[in-house]
C-alpha cells in the first residue's frame, strides 16, 4: 500500500490544476472550492485547511495574473491604474483590519448578508449585461468614492472569509467603472495579489502557520498543479467568448452564496 503522502499527491496536482484553470480563465482565487475539497477529500482539520487554502489562492493570483497577458495584456493594465489605486484605496485597509478582527467579527448574520449579496449582484450581472454593458455606472469624485468603499468591503470580507475577492471584484469592475468580463478579471487579480499579501502578512503572525511547513510537500504538489491550471486557464481565455464567462461568473457567485450561507 502506497504511504499516505505519495497517495495524495495525483489528487493534490488534479485539485488544484482544476480549480487554477478556473482561476486563469475568470480570474478567482478559487477559495471557496478549495476549501471543501482540503477537509473532506484530504482530511485536514479546519484551521489547517483555512490556512493552507490561503496559500494556494495566493499561488493562483499571481500566476493567473502573466498567464492572462496573452489576451489581456500589461498595456491594458497599466492603462487602468487609477482603477486599481483606486479599489486598492479601500481594500488594503479592509484586508487588515478584517484579518484582525476575524475571530470577532465571524458571525452567521454576517454570512447571509454576503450570501445575499453575493445572489443579487449575480441577477444585476445577468439581467442588467447588454444594457449598461461598457457604461460606468458612476463618474468623477462619486465613482472613486464608491470605488474605496467597495474596496474596503471587498477587501475586509476577502481577509474575513480567507478569500482572494474576485468573486465580488469583478462584478464592482463590471458595473461601477464598466470593463468588460474579461479585463475585469485581470483588474480584479492585480488588486487581489497585493489585498492578499496584506491579509497574509496579517494573518502569519499567527503560530498556525507552521502548517505550511510541515506539510511541505503537499503543499508543493498542488501549487505545482494550480501553477498548471492558470497556465491552461489562461489560453482559454483567449478562447471562451465573453458571452460564456458572464453567465459562468453569475453561477460561480450563486455557488458561492450557497457555501456561504451553509457555513453561516
Amino acid at each position: 500500500m502506497l504511504p499516505l503522502t505519495l497517495r495524495r499527491d495525483p489528487g493534490a496536482f488534479a485539485t488544484g490544476g482544476a480549480i487554477g484553470t478556473l482561476g486563469g480563465l475568470i480570474g478567482l482565487g478559487g477559495a471557496e472550492f478549495r476549501l471543501p475539497v482540503l477537509i473532506a477529500l484530504f482530511g485536514f482539520p479546519a484551521l489547517e485547511a483555512v490556512i493552507l487554502n490561503k496559500a494556494m489562492s495566493l499561488i493562483v493570483v499571481a500566476t493567473a495574473l502573466p498567464f492572462r497577458a496573452g489576451t489581456v495584456p500589461f498595456a491594458d493594465l497599466a492603462a487602468h491604474w487609477p482603477v486599481i489605486l483606486n479599489l486598492l484605496a479601500g481594500s488594503l485597509a479592509g484586508a487588515w483590519f478584517g484579518a484582525g478582527c476575524a475571530t470577532r467579527l465571524r458571525t452567521a448574520t454576517l454570512y447571509r448578508v454576503i450570501a445575499g449579496l453575493m445572489v443579487a449582484i449575480a441577477v444585476i450581472l445577468v439581467a442588467g449585461h447588454g444594457v449598461t454593458s461598457g457604461a460606468p455606472l458612476l463618474q468623477g469624485w462619486g465613482q472613486v468614492a464608491a470605488g474605496v468603499l467597495a474596496g474596503l468591503a471587498i477587501g475586509l470580507v476577502a481577509s474575513l472569509m480567507g478569500v482572494a475577492g474576485g468573486e465580488l471584484l469583478i462584478p464592482t469592475l463590471v458595473i461601477l467603472f464598466g470593463a468588460d468580463i474579461k479585463l475585469a478579471g485581470s483588474l480584479s487579480l492585480a488588486v487581489s495579489l497585493p489585498t492578499m499579501l496584506v491579509g497574509f502578512a496579517r494573518y502569519s503572525r499567527d503560530q498556525s502557520f507552521a502548517t505550511l511547513a510541515r506539510n511541505r510537500r503537499f503543499v508543493l504538489v498542488m501549487a505545482a498543479g494550480s501553477a498548471f491550471g492558470t497556465f491552461v486557464g489562461g489560453l482559454l481565455l483567449g478562447i471562451v467568448p465573453e458571452a460564456v464567462l458572464l453567465p459562468g461568473l453569475a453561477a460561480i457567485l450563486l455557488i458561492s452564496a450557497w457555501k456561504v450561507w451553509r457555513h453561516a
